[in-house]
């Protein structure tokens, strides 16, 4: 059987809880946004996650809100909840539609900040929130990312309450300072095209080889499927999306995200189709929102 799964992941209950979470935003959403819990073991198992292991992430997701016990057609099952379906949808939009490089004539968007020691826990959180944006950090409080992430700047900020303690400025550099290395400084982005090298170095020859075969059978197309998307999901959250100008030559995303979106064109009907036998009306849909 060929399958793609995730090289270097040592831990297989982290490696479970990413493998599910991946299986409810590639696969359950678009089967309406529930899951029978019969299938869902099976299909994990192909992957060789054991049900008590599939049971442990589901109970977890459950106590985080994401999940609801529902039977449809008398399979017991569960129901993405609202919050869920925001989350993973957020998620889609990088996932899917990776980052466009920044225009670089649009400026930076600056945010500082100084929370006092009585909301460290909301200073933790806006840092967090930042990070995961896609913002850098040019120094104490100091935040910075392409113009366009202004609104969720404000939004991070004004979810948090701390609007008071926090200002955002957008603007062009003017600095005397080499941009690229200032840039360089303020995000790990050797880090980051490493990340996007070994994806292109484990998962070129393994595609390619799905392509020469003549026929791929439909449950490999749903763990290739699968454990592509789980290996791939992490990378584009930490790309932030900088102008082309200011990256260093040879910046490795755009072949990267190119590999990804011809892996998905091969396995993606096939793996859904096979994926939607175990569900009452096996009707996927397809379409990314």
């Amino acid at each position: 059987m060929t399958e793609i799964a995730e090289p270097g992941r040592s831990s297989r209950s982290r490696r479970t809880r990413t493998l599910v979470v991946t299986f409810l935003g590639s696969v359950v959403r678009r089967m309406g946004g529930w899951m029978p819990i019969a299938g869902t073991i099976e299909l994990m198992g192909l992957l060789e996650v054991d049900a008590p292991s599939v049971r442990t992430a589901v109970f977890r997701l459950k106590q985080r809100g994401w999940l609801e016990a529902e039977v449809r057609d008398g399979q017991r099952g569960y129901a993405l909840t609202p919050e869920a379906q925001t989350v993973l949808a957020q998620g889609d939009e990088v996932i899917w539609h990776a980052r466009r490089p920044a225009e670089l004539t649009d400026g930076w968007c600056i945010v500082n900040f100084s929370v006092p020691e009585s909301d460290r826990s909301k200073r933790y959180k806006l840092r967090s929130h930042l990070s995961s944006l896609g913002f850098g950090n040019i120094g104490t409080a100091m935040w910075i990312a392409p113009a366009r992430m202004r609104g969720a700047a404000e939004a991070a900020i004004a979810e948090l309450g701390l609007d008071k303690y926090s200002a955002v400025f957008v603007g062009e550099y003017v600095g005397s300072r080499d941009l690229t290395t200032l840039l360089y400084d303020s995000w790990d982005l050797a880090a980051i095209d490493t990340s996007y090298r070994d994806f292109l170095t484990t998962y070129e020859p393994i595609v390619t080889g799905l392509e020469s075969r003549r026929t791929l059978g439909s449950r490999d197309a749903f763990t290739s499927y699968l454990g592509l998307i789980d290996a791939w999901r992490r990378l584009p959250f930490r790309d932030p999306g900088l102008p082309r100008e200011v990256l260093a030559d040879g910046w490795s995303g755009p072949a990267a995200t190119a590999l990804f979106e011809r892996s998905v064109g091969l396995l993606e009907g096939r793996a859904l189709a096979y994926a939607g036998r175990w569900w009452p009306t096996p009707r996927p849909d397809a379409q990314r929102s």
